[in-house]
């Protein structure tokens, strides 16, 4: 059986000599887990913040209100600017945000229960994505983490592609 993906992140972001921190709403803290659940981690995890309402997300990570009160928390915009913001408070060279509706309540018409956001931001990349989950609360806030994770593994592969 190969590595979880959380392992194989870490070997990337050791062998590419990056450092690596998270902004999560959603996921209320998975991601990190995750990522700490692997020994050694501290060589490139950094740190996170869970930023749930939104007062957390423009103090915490500087998320601009005009951009919540414009496209809402689960948003691509917000989870852009939350990943800047751990970007900028942990001074690393990557982060990963998380932005969504875990259920079973909290939709809204056009956003749906399951609807997420992921965000990457690197020196000079930002890369976002979409995606709705049809599972349970607990379903989907695993499978948003496991997307985030995805998210990292491939952007560091490609990263260290010749």
């Amino acid at each position: 059986m190969g590595k979880i993906l959380e392992e194989r992140v870490g070997e990337l972001l050791v062998r590419q000599g990056l450092t690596l921190a998270v902004a999560e709403s959603c996921t209320g803290g998975l991601v990190g887990h995750r990522l700490t659940n692997v020994p050694g981690s501290s060589r490139y995890f950094m740190g996170g913040v869970i930023a749930y309402d939104n007062s957390a997300k423009e103090r915490a990570l500087g998320v601009r209100r005009s951009t919540l009160n414009d496209y809402g928390a689960v948003s691509a915009a917000t989870a852009q600017e939350l990943a800047q913001g751990a970007h900028r408070l942990f001074d690393t060279d990557i982060a990963v945000s998380v932005t969504g509706i875990a259920g079973p309540g909290g939709s809204t018409p056009g956003k749906p229960v399951g609807l997420t956001y992921i965000h990457l931001s690197a020196h000079e990349t930002e890369w976002g994505e979409r995606h709705v989950w049809q599972g349970d609360r607990e379903a989907n806030k695993a499978q948003s983490a496991e997307a985030a994770l995805d998210l990292l593994r491939r952007y560091l592969e490609r990263a260290s592609a010749p």
